[in-house]
């Protein structure tokens, strides 16, 4: 149910704005990515986290890439990317939802296999549609480029990012009957002057806010079956446990009391 009542701006989370540019058959997604930094760095402080720079410097440029992405797809789609890089070697992940207005992620850096190429995955669900999975193989270590190269292989068509200004970052992605030489041919110094040398129409205006959703009650619901099957297995003779949340890497501490208390309260909910 739709509501004539704009909620606070601080709610609303990141505005992303897409446009159209007239006459080069291109759709621009444009972010200021400040706020949403902001939220991501006060989420590692909250969980003791401290990504090593060079692995944080790619997360964050693909952060951006993600939410930019995200607004320039269909409002319905949720969409999940999983990148490995090889130098630095490690993992990350990120998920959007357009409908929720959400974006969180997270990444790993230990036993991580070691390849002979980068990898990207990305899976996308609509609506009630089941979940598509692309997957490619990628050169470099730049979160822009690796984007690119997705786009390139995966959805056979152009995509270019930039950064405009200081955490304020720009998506350009060919539609059809794009102007394929002039989007080949951007430069820095040509996304300065876009505004002014091109014809854009405002297309929408998407919110964004840094969110997981877990909890420690989650938690134990992901530990439940196995906790029913085989506790001393879960907990090998500890009295607690630490596991932390595969989307944004949240940690939390499961007792074994409280464990057991919350499967004995499942069952008798469903006897």
């Amino acid at each position: 149910m739709s509501s004539d009542v704009t909620p606070p701006e601080e709610e609303q989370g990141l505005e992303v704005r897409t446009y159209f540019v007239r006459g080069r058959n291109v759709l621009l997604a444009r972010a200021d990515f400040s706020a949403l930094y902001v939220d991501y760095y006060l989420h590692l402080n909250d969980q003791g986290l401290r990504p090593e720079p060079r692995c944080d410097a790619i997360f964050k440029d693909a952060l951006a890439a993600l939410v930019l992405h995200c607004a320039s797809r269909p409002w319905n789609e949720s969409i999940a990317w999983t990148v490995n890089f090889q130098d630095p070697l490690f993992n990350l992940f990120l998920t959007g939802n357009s409908s929720q207005g959400t974006v969180v992620g997270t990444l790993f850096t230990e036993d991580i296999k070691k390849r002979d190429r980068n990898l990207f995955c990305s899976d996308i669900v609509r609506g009630q549609n089941p979940s598509h999975r692309s997957m490619i193989e990628f050169e470099g270590n730049n979160a822009f480029r690796a984007v690119d190269q997705y786009y390139q292989q995966s959805e056979q068509r152009q995509a270019r990012l930039f950064e405009k200004g200081e955490e304020d970052f720009i998506l350009l992605t060919a539609q059809p009957d794009c102007d394929q030489a002039w989007l080949a041919s951007l430069t820095t110094a040509a996304i300065q002057q876009l505004d002014v040398d091109e014809e854009l129409s405002l297309l929408e205006q998407r919110y964004y806010k840094w969110q997981c959703g877990c909890s420690q009650r989650r938690m134990f619901s992901i530990l439940a079956e196995t906790m029913k099957r085989d506790p001393e297995a879960l907990f090998e003779d500890e009295a607690f446990l630490r596991m932390n949340c595969p989307r944004c890497g949240a940690r939390y501490t499961i007792t074994r009391e409280a464990m057991e208390a919350f499967v004995e309260n499942e069952g008798q909910k469903q006897a």
